[in-house]
């Protein structure tokens, strides 16, 4: 009885110590992702936290200021609170166009009637996957002043050459334009996939019941994909206010017409080299954009309810 207990008592130690050595393998597995994002994810967001209340150049000590930073911004930097207005005008310029033109390439894109879907869908996302630095070259030659392609159809219809680059509405066109083509086929995709999810039973019975495909997309397709509409809504958001590539490339403009929040950031620290004002900027860039991915979530969780 003895040996039969002992025996027991060592078989469950063994798949204790054996289930301790999983766990301990599972984590090790894993660890790097954690390691990584502590290093490269965690760490930067609490140093620009600490960096925020000081002032520092990088070559000289830093010097604690308690919330200047934050103070200058709101009260005495005219620039910034620009940036933050060319940052919206764009933001909205090109997203609401972007999702709406992405549903209807998705609902055309999933009509049984259309040849040769993989190739456009393959045509759709490549711009997503396209250099920026090569579509900012391309889009600066279309709006160009004297040469640009846009320019050119407009003067065929009798309206003078429009200078892109000098005006404050030229500008965010422009650079709207630049961001709506290259995110657009991406949204395309994810709203593709959420209507393939959706049985065709349901487009049948419409159909039957006299529907056309307007009715449809407005009936059936929109409120069966609100979820994914939600998404990509918060996720244009993310993007939008951190839109950098596209007006650096393109130029700010004169009269700093193109000047972003993350590029008037970037200036701040790489060209001026004060952090801490730079990093002051990038909390409240933070901040707005989880103001506003909370504004869109409510605005859609109570469209959802009614």
């Amino acid at each position: 009885m003895h040996e039969v207990n002992y025996t027991k008592e060592k078989l469950g130690k063994g798949k204790f110590s054996q289930k301790v050595a999983d766990r301990r393998s599972g984590y090790l597995f894993i660890s790097p992702f954690f390691i990584l994002f502590g290093i490269f994810g965690v760490f930067p967001l609490f140093f620009t936290a600490f960096l925020s209340f000081h002032r520092w150049d990088v070559l000289g000590e830093r010097e604690f200021i308690g919330f200047e930073n934050y103070l200058l911004l709101f009260t005495n930097d005219p620039l910034f609170w620009k940036s933050v207005g060319n940052t919206f005008s764009i933001w909205i310029l090109s997203t609401l166009p972007q999702l709406i033109l992405a549903l209807i390439i998705a609902f055309l894109l999933n009509q049984a009637f259309l040849k040769g879907k993989a190739l456009f869908r393959l045509g759709i996302f490549m711009p997503n996957v396209t250099s920026v630095v090569a579509v900012a070259i391309v889009f600066s030659a279309i709006f160009g002043t004297n040469y640009g392609i846009v320019n050119y159809v407009l003067s065929l219809i009798g309206i003078d050459p429009i200078a892109w680059k000098a005006s404050y509405v030229g500008t965010h066109i422009a650079i709207a334009t630049m961001v709506m083509w290259r995110w657009v086929g991406y949204n395309a995709i994810i709203y593709l996939a959420g209507l393939q999810s959706i049985s065709n039973d349901i487009y049948e019975a419409a159909t039957i019941d006299g529907a056309n495909k307007m009715q449809q997309l407005f009936f059936i397709t929109i409120p069966l994909l609100r979820p994914i509409i939600i998404f990509t809504v918060i996720q244009s958001t993310i993007g939008g206010m951190q839109i950098f590539a596209e007006p650096m490339l393109f130029g700010v403009g004169g009269n700093y017409q193109g000047l972003t929040m993350t590029l008037y950031l970037y200036e701040e620290a790489f060209n001026r080299f004060s952090f801490g004002y730079a990093s002051a900027i990038a909390w409240l860039l933070f901040f707005f954009i989880i103001i506003f991915s909370l504004i869109n979530l409510m605005a859609t969780r109570k469209i959802n309810s009614a």
